[in-house]
């Protein structure tokens, strides 16, 4: 496998120089590849992309979220999803194909207040996300402590094949439920909440740092204080 390299850049900054495709969040000339935002570059045989470090949540097909619902029609909940778009449950994906509004009631299945932990299904740009809580661990979710972080650093927090959040659950006696749109939500004992918020809260503030893992590790030890 080849090697990543990353490092942290500004607009305008130069990447690197070569045979490369941009993937995003940069700009080529010539040979030349500039950084368009704040974050943290990536150099692989793929290519090079610019993780912002900052910025709303935009929708993706596939993505997991974790959203509130906010209020309700006669065919659907809307959602807040933590994006510049309210996000739609259809009824109907609820309950079925068959559902009736004559039948089923809406806020006796979820009320506003609710959270719940949902696949986005359709999203274009034309028209709100549209969710579905079709799928294993989808559906209502445990109230506990809200965590918010940038969406960017989502891939940061989970680590490479989910290490990091392992980590984390494991040191602290909690779970972590991650939605992709930066709501990340800690069910556990009042102090492993704490220090779990502690690391969330470092890897927000040090996702483009190296020695993250190792800062990380250091805090859930107790040898190093936030």
């Amino acid at each position: 496998m080849s090697e990543v390299k990353r490092k942290y850049v500004t607009p305008g900054e130069l990447i690197a120089t070569g045979n490369y495709k941009p993937i995003s969040n940069v700009i080529k000339v010539k040979d030349n590849f500039y950084a368009i935002k704040i974050g943290l570059a990536e150099i692989s045989h793929e290519g090079i992309r610019v993780i912002p470090l900052s910025g709303p949540y935009i929708p993706k097909v596939d993505d997991l979220v974790i959203g509130k619902i906010v209020d309700y029609s006669a065919f659907s909940w809307e959602v807040d999803i933590n994006s510049c778009f309210f996000a739609y449950l259809p009824a109907q994906s609820v309950f079925g194909r068959n559902f009736s509004p004559d039948r089923e009631s809406l806020p006796e299945r979820f009320s506003i207040g609710d959270l719940i932990y949902a696949k986005v299904v359709t999203y274009d740009r034309t028209r709100n996300p549209i969710l579905s809580i079709s799928g294993h661990g989808l559906g209502q979710i445990p109230k506990g402590e809200m965590v918010k972080i940038g969406p960017a650093k989502v891939p940061r927090l989970i680590g490479k094949k989910g290490s990091m959040i392992k980590t984390i659950e494991s040191a602290t006696n909690c779970r972590l439920i991650i939605g992709q749109n930066g709501i990340i939500l800690i069910v556990g004992p009042p102090d492993g909440v704490l220090l779990a918020t502690q690391a969330i809260r470092m890897v927000e503030s040090e996702a483009h740092l190296a020695s993250l893992v190792k800062d990380i590790q250091s805090l859930l030890s107790g040898s190093r204080e936030v």
